[in-house]
């Protein structure tokens, strides 16, 4: 393999795979980088056998070939380089990188001891989306999920295909958030729908590594997902399990509808928690139908109220607590001025939403009075 590559490409893409590098000390080859040329490209992939992210980028092939060499040591070289253009250059299995005022010498390993990337099994039917889409989406939901080593399950996002909807959802058991997108914002060719669970580390890379300008297709099969542009390939093992059937826990009805200002409830929220206690708990409570009071109280610090100007609907409730981490969550979520804050008791889910977009909602659970 010879090759002349400019080293701002040469980092992009590098950068772009960084994430699926494995410090696994039982199998050293997962620190490195695949470097190979490909249909007049060259190929650059990484995986942790549970990730793997591809990246395609121009250069100069003069000669055809491969080669695994460390990343951290390569992307070190590239990332401190001062040159326009970098030659790489293979000596059986050792890497040469030469600029016009630099030469390393990196030894690396025969392209064939590289784990096989996994290749998905299906390749006719996918969904296709614009990375803004997709992205908002997920960081819609994504605040709601958390790892569980106990339940596995909702370690991940889920992503449910109706075929004239896609629904994403995350739940970590106190908190819950739903985006449902319309047929018109996405493409597919399935002719029957399917549910997946993505791990959360996935959901994190489609964030980081997919760029506006190119429509993502996705592929999907019984254990893995596919994510693809034209020079840029990510797949990933899926969750394996049933997502709760989180439906029965979402209200079918409100008690107490407050219609509040998005941005003032932010800031009484952000003020009133430097009083929370261990549990983060803040409490809500209704004056007048016309007022939304927020406040809370430590037995060390003090206490502390907040009112916000209010549209009451429904009875009045005593007071609902709420943990401030997750409610902040929610609040920061929605795109409205406005905003919904449903609530049925001290003890029973409370919804967040817009009163202009439908396609989104938040649930969560109020600490319980002790």
């Amino acid at each position: 393999m010879k090759l002349i590559i400019l080293r701002n490409n040469l980092k992009e893409g590098l950068s772009a795979v960084e994430k699926a590098v494995s410090e696994n000390n039982n199998l050293p080859i997962l620190k490195n980088v695949l470097l190979k040329t490909d249909n007049n490209q060259i190929r650059i992939s990484t995986t942790n056998l549970d990730l793997a992210i591809s990246k395609s980028i121009l250069g100069k092939i003069i000669e055809e070939g491969g080669i695994t060499v460390p990343f951290s040591t390569l992307y070190s070289i590239v990332n401190n380089s001062d040159s326009e253009r970098i030659s790489l250059e293979q000596d059986n299995n050792t890497l040469i990188l030469k600029t016009d005022n630099y030469e390393a010498k990196i030894q690396g390993l025969n392209e064939e001891e590289f784990p096989i990337i996994p290749k998905i099994e299906n390749s006719k039917n996918y969904l296709e989306i614009e990375p803004a889409i997709l992205k908002n989406s997920i960081l819609k939901v994504l605040s709601a999920a958390q790892i569980s080593e106990i339940r596995p399950e909702i370690s991940g996002i889920l992503l449910d295909f109706q075929l004239t909807i896609l629904k994403l959802a995350a739940t970590d058991s106190f908190r819950l958030a739903e985006k449902t997108l319309a047929s018109n914002q996405f493409g597919a060719n399935f002719n029957r729908g399917f549910k997946i669970i993505i791990p959360l580390k996935t959901t994190q890379e489609i964030l980081r590594v997919f760029k506006e300008n190119q429509s993502i297709s996705i592929f999907v099969d019984s254990n893995q997902i596919l994510l693809k542009t034209n020079d840029l390939e990510l797949i990933s093992r899926l969750i394996d399990g049933v997502y709760p059937d989180y439906e029965q826990i979402i209200p079918k009805d409100i008690e107490t509808e407050i219609q509040v200002e998005r941005e003032p409830l932010i800031n009484a929220v952000k003020l009133v928690s430097s009083f929370s206690g261990k549990n983060n708990d803040i409490k809500l409570k209704v004056k007048d139908k016309k007022i939304l009071e927020i406040y809370s109280a430590s037995q060390y610090l003090g206490e502390n109220h907040y009112l916000v100007p209010a549209k009451v609907n429904g009875p009045d409730f005593k007071e609902v607590a709420f943990n401030w981490r997750y409610l902040m969550d929610g609040l920061k979520a929605l795109d409205s001025e406005k905003i919904i804050f449903g609530l049925n008791g001290e003890n029973k889910p409370a919804i967040l939403k817009s009163p202009e977009d439908v396609s989104y909602f938040y649930i969560l659970m109020p600490i319980k009075n002790t």
